[in-house]
C-alpha cells in the first residue's frame, strides 16, 4: 500500500537570506540547507523551501512570484503557537485564531514577502 508521508512546499522569495532570518527569529525554523539562491528550514517535522525570485525575464524566477504561494501546516498545540506568533508580530490581519466550519482550528501568517502559512488543528483539540 502506497501512504504519502509529506510535503515540502517551495515558497518564491525576493531576497533568500532575508527570508531565511525571518523565517528563522519569527517562525523559529532552523536552516537545515542554505546555498545561492535556496534555502531549506525546518521547525520539528516541517520542511519549506525557500527559492529566489527575483530574476526579471528568466521563466520561473520572475520577481512577482514572490508572494504567490501559500501553505497550510498541521500542528499540535495551536494556542502555544498561535502565541508565540502573535508575540513575534506575524500572524496576518485577517487570519487571528479561530474556529472553521470544516472542523479545523486555524490562524495564518504572512512572511516577509506576502507567502501565507496557515496552522491549523482538529476541532476539538483547542
Amino acid at each position: 500500500m502506497t501512504t504519502l508521508v509529506s510535503a515540502t512546499p517551495a515558497m518564491p522569495v525576493r531576497d533568500v537570506p532575508r527570508a531565511v532570518v525571518f523565517y528563522r527569529e519569527k517562525l523559529g525554523f532552523l536552516v537545515v540547507h542554505q546555498d545561492g539562491g535556496c534555502a531549506i528550514v525546518r521547525r520539528d517535522g516541517v520542511e519549506i523551501k525557500l527559492w529566489e525570485a527575483n530574476s526579471p525575464g528568466t521563466p520561473g524566477a520572475e520577481p512577482h512570484l514572490a508572494g504567490s504561494a501559500w501553505c497550510r501546516v498541521v500542528v499540535t498545540g495551536l494556542r502555544e503557537l498561535y502565541a508565540e506568533l502573535q508575540r513575534a508580530g506575524v500572524i496576518h490581519p485577517n487570519g487571528p485564531l479561530k474556529s472553521q466550519d470544516w472542523g479545523v482550528d486555524d490562524f495564518a501568517t504572512l512572511d516577509l514577502d506576502g507567502n501565507l502559512i496557515g496552522f491549523y488543528e482538529p476541532m476539538g483539540t483547542v
